[in-house]
């Protein structure tokens, strides 16, 4: 007896530690970020950091504001593209399809997720690319292809996979009884998913766009290939546009030459981690209270 307690003991600390291990690495990480990042922010004002366009690193001026502002824009481009589609996916797989293809499109999507980020940048320059060039051409706004769009479009293929998952995970939660009960009443199956799955899964769905909105977020070898790297405030969907995440790719290790351009790029590494880690935090206490709703 002795034996199987000290054993229950010892995996719980092991847990326990792993967990604290984990969390220690997050915050040494934004420490460490932070530290890198005192000396820009000892010669530049935060606002000027934040909302200057003007980005001339031999002449020391950082003005992060076209690498904050292309950040957003394709990270919103991608969850327009991507929520309606993968939400209307998540609903079909859970109340309509059969088991089997369920589960083989459950395969499907597992897989996709798995792939690495650059073979979707290579299949981003051979084939959306393109499109975007000739679909700019068609409306008038003559484009190379590497714009917004592309990179919101090949950011919305790579997001789909979490926010399809995470939905479908949500709809699980549901009791089968509501299911059945809703329809016992004489409604129909879809105003069933309207009035009572929907309803019922709203803060899980918010926790699942929550977390396909870190994710694109922070996504950088795709957007890289194919969004045109221009440090200019996009002024059109067909306008090339960096991101931060592709700014750090792009310059790390070349020019620290340069003074205070370590200290600058550290400082966007932090504010990709801070929106990233917060938008991720909201998103997994959110689902947590889901499941605790779902078993109780």
């Amino acid at each position: 007896m002795d034996l199987r307690k000290f054993k229950d003991n010892l995996s719980s600390l092991s847990i326990r530690l792993s967990l604290i291990f984990v969390n220690t690495m997050a915050f040494i990480i934004a420490i460490i970020l932070f530290i890198k990042s005192k000396p820009i922010l000892a010669k530049t004002t935060l606002s000027h950091l934040l909302f200057s366009t003007s980005w001339h690193p031999i002449r020391g001026d950082f003005g992060f504001f076209p690498f904050i502002i292309g950040t957003l824009e394709v990270t919103a481009i991608a969850m327009i593209l991507a929520v309606p589609v993968c939400l209307l996916s998540a609903i079909y797989l859970s109340e309509y399809a059969h088991r089997r293809f369920r589960v083989f499109v459950r395969l499907v999507v597992d897989i996709l997720a798995g792939i690495p980020s650059v073979i979707y940048g290579v299949c981003g320059v051979i084939a959306i690319v393109p499109l975007v060039r000739v679909l700019g051409q068609a409306v008038g706004s003559p484009t190379t292809g590497y714009s917004l769009l592309a990179g919101g479009i090949i950011l919305a293929i790579m997001v789909s996979p979490v926010v399809i998952s995470v939905a479908l995970e949500v709809f699980r939660t549901i009791p089968q009884a509501a299911r059945e009960n809703s329809l016992a009443l004489g409604i129909t199956r879809w105003e069933m998913i309207k009035y009572v799955i929907l309803r019922s899964s709203l803060h899980g769905i918010i926790a699942a766009i929550v977390l396909g909105f870190a994710r694109a977020f922070g996504e950088t070898i795709a957007v890289l290939m194919v969004v045109g790297n221009v440090a200019k405030v996009p002024n059109s969907l067909f306008a090339p546009a960096y991101p931060l995440p592709a700014l750090i790719a792009n310059n790390y290790g070349e020019m620290m030459s340069i003074p205070l351009y370590d200290s600058a790029l550290m400082f966007s590494a932090l504010l990709l981690m801070i929106v990233v880690g917060g938008f991720s935090l909201a998103a997994h206490i959110t689902l947590l209270r889901i499941e605790r709703r779902g078993y109780t």
